[in-house]
């Protein structure tokens, strides 16, 4: 009997001494005590840009009444974490880069990169081959090269590779890059053709894989860190640029049987495999049809999306992100591109271009997504440069005539979130009372809380910030973005 009770008796001390530790390593509540809220705007019809508006304080609040107009944050409740925020390093980004003076090559570095006086872009995408936003079509092997013996990335020494190289250095030396074909060799596909959709050839599955292997070893050892890769872009789009098409059941059985098993086999188990690289509007259909495929989903880290299904009169689907972060909460959800289309010199300054994208990141965000990236970092007075005359808009433009550069107020729109939402921050509770005003929040590794609200109204709304009984009363004008920092 003794025995027993001293048996009993140890478990008890050992399941007691194992509560405390557990409770020890608890985090103790978020504290306001001794903090500020520091605001910096972006405003129509102001020079504000990501201009300081001030320090606030917190006093104490502990109920809100409804005629009182509040943002909520709460930090006990955490969602995603943030990988980073960054652009496209296209061809037609790097041929513009190096068309400029040498002082206008480096305003643009800092501008994007520099955690202090840019907006800190830690995040990235490249093609694979050419692209719409090429000078022109090109391949790294010669055709009918099957076992891509012939591989050469010599194009690409030109301008990209360099360009990546100068922005992996103005980031401090770090950038998590993602690449992404967009077409395969015209000889590998239905079509006989790079441009105007086409399938891959079934017999050229296996060098197809090879050649996202070819190109990841390759570009790495030029000197550029890969983190992950696309399988398609837009597989479901027959553009008149270069383009693919894949089913979900295509892409499905191409990453199971083909690129999956490739890349491990080849030493890339570790790069990041992302699916799908479209639009939202059939997000969930491709999800579920390549996840629900264990053989297939063991492969997959993450699903990318667009925002172009306004095309077809979808509007930006945000709950297909919801939909499919919760249906598969062990896969990640990526924006991987987006632009304002049809480019007009004459619209550079219209206040449009950045609140789509505020709209689009916050509610992208707040569906799930743990990374996004936006298309051309950079592009010319026309919109290009573009083999098919497919111009768009960029944050950033560059006369390379004059050397002028142009910054949208997109790229303002962006820096609220890429300059004060720092990588491996955790997106907390936020809500605001109030449908004109759009709000996310996150905590920082640091401790700092950033929270951004963006007004697209015509209204000027007086706001309180309001954190665990407390709260900072801040105000937001019509038609801007705010970033308060809570430190």
């Amino acid at each position: 009997m003794k025995r027993l009770f001293k048996a009993a008796y140890l478990i008890l001390a050992c399941c007691i001494i194992a509560s405390t530790a557990s409770l020890a390593q608890q985090k103790a509540p978020y504290s306001l005590k001794n903090k500020t809220v520091k605001v910096y705007v972006t405003e129509k019809g102001t020079d504000n840009r990501l201009a300081s508006a001030g320090s606030f304080n917190f006093e104490s609040k502990p109920q809100p009444v409804e005629t009182e107009v509040a943002v909520f944050v709460d930090p006990a409740n955490t969602f995603q974490n943030f990988m980073g925020i960054g652009g496209a390093l296209t061809d037609a980004s790097a041929e513009t880069f190096y068309k400029l003076p040498k002082d206008k090559q480096q305003e643009i570095l800092k501008a994007y990169y520099s955690k202090t006086d840019g907006i800190g872009y830690t995040f990235g995408r490249t093609n694979i081959q050419s692209c719409d936003f090429s000078s022109d079509s090109y391949s790294y092997v010669k055709d009918g090269d099957k076992t891509l013996s012939t591989f050469d990335i010599s194009h690409d020494k030109k301008y990209r590779i360099p360009f990546i190289k100068e922005v992996i250095a103005a980031a401090g030396g770090k950038l998590t890059l993602f690449v992404s074909p967009w077409s395969p060799p015209g000889w590998m596909k239905t079509n006989n053709d790079v441009l105007h959709g086409g399938k891959l050839k079934r017999e050229f599955d296996q060098s197809w894989a090879n050649f996202y292997v070819k190109f990841i070893k390759t570009y790495e050892k030029a000197g550029i860190p890969i983190w992950g890769l696309s399988v398609q872009n837009e597989p479901m789009a027959t553009q008149t640029w270069e383009s693919c098409l894949y089913t979900a059941e295509d892409e499905r059985d191409f990453v199971k049987n083909f690129l999956g098993p490739t890349l491990q086999k080849s030493g890339l188990a570790s790069k990041k495999l992302i699916v799908w690289d479209h639009n939202r509007d059939l997000l969930y259909q491709r999800a579920s049809t390549i996840l629900e495929d264990p053989q297939a989903a063991k492969y997959v880290w993450g699903i990318g999306y667009h925002w172009y299904e306004t095309w077809t009169g979808a509007g930006m689907n945000f709950e297909s992100e919801r939909l499919v972060h919760q249906a598969f909460p062990d896969k990640n959800l990526v924006f991987t591109e987006g632009c304002a289309e049809q480019f007009n010199a004459a619209k550079l300054d219209d206040w449009s271009l950045g609140e789509k994208y505020g709209y689009s990141i916050i509610n992208d965000l707040n569906a799930g997504t743990v990374a996004w990236t936006d298309w051309n970092v950079l592009l010319d007075e026309k919109g290009g440069p573009n083999h098919v005359g497919n111009f768009c808009f960029a944050p950033v433009h560059a006369d390379t005539q004059t050397g002028k550069i142009t910054y949208t107020n997109s790229y303002y729109y962006i820096g609220h979130f890429s300059k004060f939402i720092k990588p491996g921050a955790k997106r907390i509770a936020s809500s605001a009372s109030r449908d004109k005003l759009l709000t996310t929040a996150y905590l920082n590794p640091d401790g700092k809380i950033a929270v951004v609200v963006m007004n697209k109204s015509d209204d000027k709304i007086d706001y309180m910030l309001w954190i665990k009984g407390k709260a900072a009363k801040v105000s937001s004008n019509p038609h801007s973005i705010a970033t308060l920092v809570v430190e």
